[in-house]
């Protein structure tokens, strides 16, 4: 069964010719034909794709009624499944801009929820949905894009390690898990106590012990969500694995919200993954495309 993925892009991304709906699709368009993903595309999103020509014979790019009309609805619904398999999405993408007030409506923010608490990728940037595409060709066995290089130079990346109160042992877990990997990364941040634990584990597995495996700024109700989205901004941190509790009131909201929306401000430069299940599959990927490269 082919991959389903939900898809939105507010007005800006579609404007013109080099929008950033077009720039993912001119990037990922041979992975999309490849894999056979099957888009599901609000109204105005589907109707940019088609009078653009991007995916002109693509059998898998289906059209949902415009956003007013409830099309952004009906992806949060499949994203949670309705009638079985033949309406269920698989993830979403939702290029979004962040100074459209659409971008915080109840279905916007809905349809970020359901895909976290569903363990579904929810890609809010052009990086991210670029990286998605080349992660799933290498999933299935498909050679490595060089395009998609640059995506996968830890070596000269900034990665951001947050996690909810209830989620830190997950987040624990998965950096414990996969801890060659992440160390590739040239620079690794923290917001407060998850820092602490991180670094607590890095030393237990050999780090050395008066040099920290992650810098640590203050904790998220102090502050440190605003200053992580200051180095995104500055294009100094290109990734964050953020596990978010969606089933939680959260008293920083307007700072997790400044994080989020400072990834989506540099489409092309940042990406974030919101869930354990879908952090997994890129490390996943991450591994097979790096034994491929070494072959």
């Amino acid at each position: 069964m082919p991959v389903r993925l939900g898809l939105a892009a507010n007005r800006l991304h579609h404007a013109t010719a080099d929008a950033a709906l077009f720039r993912w699709l001119r990037a990922s368009g041979a992975g999309i034909r490849e894999l056979g993903i099957e888009l599901h595309a609000v109204g105005r999103t589907h109707d940019a794709i088609a009078a653009a020509g991007l995916l002109d014979g693509h059998a898998g790019l289906k059209r949902y009624p415009y956003g007013r009309d409830g099309g952004l609805m009906k992806l949060v619904a499949e994203v949670v499944g309705m009638e079985g398999d033949a309406r269920t999405l698989d993830g979403a993408i939702y290029l979004i801009d962040p100074v459209d007030p659409s971008s915080i409506f109840p279905e916007a923010a809905a349809l970020k929820r359901q895909c976290v608490i569903h363990g579904k990728p929810f890609l809010s940037t052009v990086a991210s949905a670029r990286d998605w595409i080349e992660n799933e060709r290498v999933l299935a066995g498909l050679a490595p894009d060089p395009g998609a290089d640059a995506l996968h130079a830890f070596e000269a990346q900034t990665l951001a390690l947050i996690a909810h109160d209830a989620m830190k042992p997950q987040m624990l877990a998965f950096a414990a898990a996969h801890y060659e990997a992440l160390s590739r990364f040239a620079r690794r941040v923290a917001t407060g106590t998850t820092g602490q634990r991180l670094n607590e584990m890095a030393w237990s597995r050999g780090w050395p012990q008066d040099t920290p495996w992650v810098h640590r700024f203050h904790s998220g109700p102090m502050g440190g969500d605003a200053q992580i989205a200051d180095l995104v901004l500055e294009r100094q941190c290109q990734r964050a694995v953020f596990f978010e509790d969606p089933h939680v009131a959260r008293q920083h909201e307007a700072d997790i919200q400044l994080l989020e929306r400072a990834v989506t401000t540099v489409t092309d430069d940042a990406m974030c993954i919101t869930s354990p299940v879908v952090a997994a599959r890129w490390m996943d990927a991450v591994g097979r495309r790096a034994r491929w490269r070494a072959a």
